[in-house]
């Protein structure tokens, strides 16, 4: 083909709008272009044409939405194979295929897709509090509107408000905070709080802890009644003993028991079908 014919074709596939053509006729075209620019017969070869068919394909890969905002792939584009939604008024506890834990709040959802072990990848809409499992060789991502958590192994909280607000509270390990377009990069450390709304994004300080000072056994009964679900029964000797403690807010239920009972030098039996911890 020579100069002139070889500028013809090409700048009539480059004119053409991909995005009004099906993935067929985009194929079709493009073959129909290389068999007439590249045909065997042709054994010369000018390096300077293989660049242009290269600007060819990236204008079709543009159109097809493969290829945008100056990454290869979109980073969030998860094809769901598992959706998990809490409809109830309670917390909805979850285990993901990796082992890592997810408490689910009311009227929120995560999805995943297939060899999630391999690829951790999750997108959230709600709120949840994620208990992730240490694999240096898998970071565990967290997607959430434009907002991306980065982790290897930890324990934080993500959440979406109905005004769009997007906020995460670290309580154990580290994180990195993605927003899509920026370049810019947070890395949280535990007691940290990323929001992100209106397109601006900040970092501060929340408690992660809960104190109680010279309190009662039995508050520290109550508040693992109303923030774990489960009822606590304790000896009459010990419901008015003073307790001076530390509590993450987030620590496992079995921590904080197991603690009570050495503290006290009581014996404790959980019984996960009724939901009570009973102490003797």
């Amino acid at each position: 083909m020579d100069k002139k014919k070889f500028d013809e074709e090409f700048e009539k596939l480059w004119n053409e709008n991909p995005a009004s053509h099906s993935e067929d006729e985009k194929e079709a075209s493009w073959e129909q272009f290389h068999e007439a620019t590249f045909a065997k017969k042709k054994r010369k070869s000018r390096p300077w044409r293989y660049i242009a068919a290269a600007s060819v394909l990236l204008f079709i890969l543009i159109g097809t939405g493969i290829y945008f905002n100056g990454n290869a792939l979109s980073e969030n584009n998860i094809v769901a194979e598992t959706i998990i939604e809490n409809t109830s008024s309670t917390i909805k506890f979850v285990v993901l295929p990796d082992s890592s834990k997810v408490e689910l709040s009311p009227n929120s959802k995560i999805s995943y897709g297939a060899n999630f072990a391999l690829n951790r990848k999750i997108e959230i809409d709600g709120e949840a509090y994620f208990k992730v499992k240490k694999d240096k060789q898998h970071p565990f991502q967290v997607f959430c509107d434009e907002t991306t958590t980065t982790v290897l192994g930890t324990s934080f909280i993500v959440k979406e408000s109905e005004n769009e607000e997007i906020t995460v509270e670290l309580f154990e390990g580290s994180v990195q905070m993605n927003v899509k377009g920026q370049d810019q990069k947070w890395i949280l450390k535990p007691g940290d709080k990323f929001t992100y709304g209106n397109q601006k994004a900040s970092l501060t300080e929340f408690n992660r802890f809960i104190d109680f000072d010279n309190q009662k056994l039995s508050v520290v009964s109550q508040y693992i009644e109303e923030n774990y679900g489960y009822k606590v029964i304790l000896p009459n000797e010990n419901l008015n003993q003073k307790i001076t403690i530390r509590i993450n807010k987030k620590e496992d239920l079995k921590t904080i028991v197991q603690l009570i009972s050495e503290m006290y030098n009581l014996n404790f039996e959980i019984n996960e079908d009724l939901k009570q911890i009973t102490f003797q």
